[in-house]
């Protein structure tokens, strides 16, 4: 190892002086022994599980000695080291999210909704609004599927060249200092054996992106050793075709040791310099890593690890080496670095006990008022004996938590049901008390709750002139992408063949031209990064739609759509926002691809996101302006038999706006209501006219939004006049009919207002058949619709209307 010069005159600019090497030493010492901490408090029942960042200590504190103010990290669960040494994590929030802890102040990244490890800075203030993210360290909210963290990544850095090539967004410095932010991201060697990890770096190699990749390898991915998971053994040799020439741009590779503290520190400076200079990737090979506890505290590694592997891990663990490389160069004594880890670890172990004590107060003051109010009920009770004895088990519950409290309340009230006095009563308020308080601790902030949410947006009326132009349906979404275009410089769009040709469909035909290629941009085949590009992008502050070209391409992105975008507003309980708005488009097409309407499924996997099923584009542009206004992120799905369909261009396309949540009454009637959306809202309107020809007057409601569904009552209403209904769409059975029916049923409580059953017609179970017949025989077609409701109302009135 070579010597170090400790002048400050010859030292490299990556080294600091001899104070801040000791202060790094000090939190790598402060980061483990909360490591090995955290390992026990599991084993002692105050937390679930445990995973830890030991053995990766030195090098996430060389990266965040690079890491910049308004710089970007999205990284994974290992981390702690880095947001430690960036003074973005202090061990009492380490510990409070170990322990669920769910006051927002005490656990800032998750509000205890995620287990310990994902960390995430606050971009957000208290009502929703932005912060200036360019004057704070930004940590993306952390997800734990494996190489998930990776699309994120690339959109933040993404979002950066954005910034740095449209000069329209140069005043948005509460985003951005023109471009200047770099995006840096973590994983473990064995994920990068995930086809995310591929696909982002190809597509960062592709668009040349300031994003720093570190790769955490310890050899291992859970027990499976590195030759299981990557050829050669080793990922920066197989990505070695990646490695950037004189003659051609690719990604930067740089290889470096775990615990080799000059050189990661040249490493980490170095590639933030390139990253943030040139607007190049840059991957950081970290080898040679140890993990002293193994992967979790559900196990471990003795098991799988063999004697001598575990004897070279603890020779080579990075905190030990960085303790030889003081001494040998004289940095301190073995006595001052005696004292620092002594320190670091009496204030763990004190950070610990505070986080502890913060946690278990609060559940030990609720605890106390409903032993009180329980013992207060019982003695006007009959049931004495059995609740005096259930609120001593309560009592002496060891480390109680607020489920051991709520769920003897519940009982407590049962056994009470006879019981009519003041002392019930109070029990009662109480628990009621309590229910608002856990939503607002474990089920709030699924949508947004800020002034920006979809809800909130004003709606403004489709204007129509007497010469208003009739015009095909795509031509309405052209000329209103064309509006938004100019006069919204954080709007932009990319997908693939959205650029040059202006989308399959042709709504951005001729708008790259007039616009530029960095507001409508083509991509490659890749629709989970391009879900990963619009979420980063959004995650700073602009306003992008990343289309997926179909609807049954989503699948390629389900992934980061669920885990990640669906989920982010919840899990940091308002800490963080992406808006992002995914396009796409499917429902009605012949044939087994891109004609299937898989709504149960994104229905399921997709709360959190807005998800709009307009009828025809005018429609659609009014959703836009919507969801453009709001900061909620959703979901887009036109109609694909729908964009040469004629359609009255609106006179204020870049004002008017459709509520969402709000059905529409497309025809009145009096004997039954037809719920539907998209293009089945055509193929319905066509049997309410065939079905008042022979004396059945349809009412025939298109939900517009299935989230929010409804919010207004308006299906209810409908039935309580028609008294029968039918759910209606292009799902398979089971899927978006069924969630339509508990919806109404549930929230809107028609039970009592049904003179028939309420019933649904879906399509086939499998995908539409190709050709006309295959769809007609595929998905519900007009006789089908006819058939339906002529057979309810035959069972209403068999007189009037006689089996066909």
């Amino acid at each position: 190892m070579a010597e170090l010069d400790i002048s400050r005159k010859n030292r490299p600019k990556y080294l600091g002086d001899h104070q801040s090497v000791l202060e790094d030493f000090r939190v790598a010492m402060i980061s483990r022994h909360a490591s090995l901490m955290g390992r026990k408090e599991v084993f002692m029942g105050k937390a679930k599980f445990g995973i830890f960042g030991d053995g990766k200590e030195l090098a996430q504190i060389a990266m965040a000695r690079a890491f910049q103010i308004g710089d970007f990290r999205s990284g994974y669960y290992r981390d702690q080291t880095f947001m430690m040494a960036l003074g973005e994590l202090s061990v009492q929030q380490y510990f409070a999210q170990l322990y669920a802890h769910t006051d927002v102040e005490a656990e800032p990244a998750s509000a205890g909704r995620l287990m310990n490890g994902h960390f995430a800075t606050r971009s957000l203030n208290e009502d929703g609004s932005w912060k200036e993210l360019t004057k704070m360290y930004n940590s993306a909210a952390d997800i734990s599927p494996t190489a998930a963290q990776m699309p994120k990544l690339l959109g933040l850095a993404y979002a950066s060249k954005v910034y740095r090539e449209n000069k329209g967004l140069k005043h948005l410095t509460q985003f951005s200092i023109q471009g200047n932010e770099v995006a840096w991201g973590s994983i473990g060697n064995a994920s990068t054996s995930e086809g995310m990890f591929f696909e982002s770096i190809n597509a960062a190699g592709v668009m040349q992106v300031p994003m720093v990749i570190a790769i955490w390898d310890d050899g291992f991915g859970i027990s499976v050793p590195q030759e299981f998971h990557t050829t050669k053994g080793s990922i920066s040799e197989v990505l070695a075709g990646f490695q950037r020439t004189e003659e051609k741009p690719g990604v930067e590779i740089i290889n470096v040791k775990g615990w080799d503290y000059e050189g990661l520190m040249e490493a980490f400076f170095e590639a933030g310099e390139l990253a943030r200079k040139d607007h190049i990737p840059v991957m950081i090979h970290v080898e040679e890593m140890t993990q002293p506890q193994g992967h979790s505290t559900s196990g471990s590694h003795e098991r799988y690890k063999s004697a001598e592997r575990l004897q070279w891990e603890k020779d080579w663990d990075c905190n030990k080496k960085f303790r030889e490389y003081i001494l040998e160069n004289g940095i301190a004594t073995a006595d001052t670095l005696d004292k620092i880890e002594a320190e670091a670890k009496a204030l763990a172990r004190k950070e610990k006990e505070a986080a502890w004590t913060a946690f278990s107060s609060e559940i030990k003051k609720e605890l106390a008022e409903a032993v009180q109010l329980i013992k207060s009920a019982a003695n006007g009770s009959t049931r004495k004996v059995v609740l005096d004895q259930m609120a001593d088990e309560l009592k002496k519950t060891i480390n109680p938590i607020r489920k051991d409290v709520i769920s003897t309340v519940r009982k407590v009230l049962l056994i009470l049901r006879y019981d009519h006095n003041a002392e019930k009563d109070a029990l009662k308020f109480w628990y009621q008390e309590r229910q608002k308080d856990i939503h607002d601790r474990y089920n709030s902030h699924l949508y947004s709750e800020s002034q920006w949410s979809v809800l909130n947006i004003k709606e403004v009326p489709a204007e129509f002139k007497e010469d208003s132009p009739t015009v095909d349906g795509r031509e309405v979404l052209q000329a209103y992408f064309d509006t938004k275009l100019e006069n919204e410089p954080k709007f932009f769009a990319f997908g693939e063949d959205v650029g040059k040709i202006g989308d399959v469909n042709q709504a951005f035909a001729g708008l790259q031209a007039k616009h530029g290629e960095w507001r409508v941009a083509d991509t490659g085949i890749r629709e989970c990064t391009i879900v990963g590009q619009g979420i980063g992008a959004a995650l700073r502050g602009l306003r992008p739609i990343a289309e997926i070209q179909y609807l049954d391409y989503l699948l390629y992105g389900l992934q980061m759509l669920s885990d990640d975008l669906a989920s982010l507003h919840y899990r940091t309980k308002g800490g963080q926002k992406a808006p992002v708005i995914i396009r796409t488009r499917g429902h009605r097409l012949e044939g087994v691809w891109h004609s299937g309407s898989p709504m149960g499924m994104i229905l399921s996997s997709l709360r959190g996101m807005v998800v709009c099923v307009p009828r025809d584009m005018t429609q659609a542009a009014g959703m836009y302006n919507t969801l453009l206004s709001s900061d909620d992120p959703a979901i887009m799905i036109e109609c694909l038999n729908g964009y040469r369909l004629k359609e009255k261009l609106p006179a204020n396309l870049d004002e008017f706006t459709v509520p969402l949540g709000k059905p529409d009454i497309l025809r009145e009637g009096s004997d039954i209501t037809v719920v539907t959306y998209g293009s089945m809202c055509r193929i319905v309107l066509e049997a309410a006219a065939e079905l008042s020809e022979i004396g059945i007057e349809v009412e025939v409601i298109d939900v517009q939004t299935l989230v929010p569904f409804d919010v207004h009552g308006v299906i209810g209403e409908s039935v309580k006049k028609t008294s029968r209904v039918i759910f209606a769409d292009e799902d398979v059975p089971g899927g978006a009919t069924a969630y339509m029916l508990q919806q109404v049923m549930d929230e809107q409580r028609i039970f009592p207002y049904l003179d028939s059953e309420p019933q649904t017609l879906s399509a086939k179970a499998h995908r539409p058949a190709y050709s006309s017949d295959g769809d007609y025989f595929s998905k519900p077609s007009t006789d089908d619709v006819v058939e339906k409701v002529y057979a309810i109302m035959h069972e209403s009135n068999p007189k009037k209307f006689p089996a066909i």
